[in-house]
């Protein structure tokens, strides 16, 4: 029993290590994608307008706005945290926030989840703000 408490504290310990940061889940995107992010095109997906979503969300900024390192609101007036990384460091600390919030965001914009480039791009971006 001993011995078992002690590993569970080795792992716990490991695992606190582990904690989610921007870095790692872009790194998570980037394996994921064979490839790197180019901030430029995380720019033009953020920024752009599209015609595949809903068309009350044909944007990121819709609900985000052009900047970034201000607060955003949802459709019904919720407050969305700034996305710039230099000014809300909680922002990408989650993977699992991360993913779910890329796919309903993703989906209500484009009509469909984004690649795995396109998270590696749109975090590229956001870590470059």
């Amino acid at each position: 029993m001993k011995k078992l408490l002690i590993t569970a504290a080795i792992i716990g310990i490991g695992t606190f290590a582990l904690a989610d940061t921007p870095a790692s889940i872009l790194k998570l995107y980037e394996s994921e994608a064979g490839a790197k992010g180019s901030v430029d095109r995380g720019e033009a997906l953020f920024m752009g307008k599209h015609s595949g979503g809903k068309p009350e969300t044909p944007s990121c900024t819709t609900c985000h706005t052009s900047n970034l390192k201000k607060s955003g609101k949802t459709r019904v007036g919720k407050a969305i945290d700034p996305m710039a990384l230099s000014v809300n460091p909680e922002r990408l600390t989650d993977a699992a926030f991360t993913a779910k919030w890329f796919r309903r965001n993703c989906n209500s914009v484009l009509g469909r989840e984004c690649t795995a480039q396109e998270k590696v791009d749109v975090i590229a971006y956001l870590m470059s703000l």
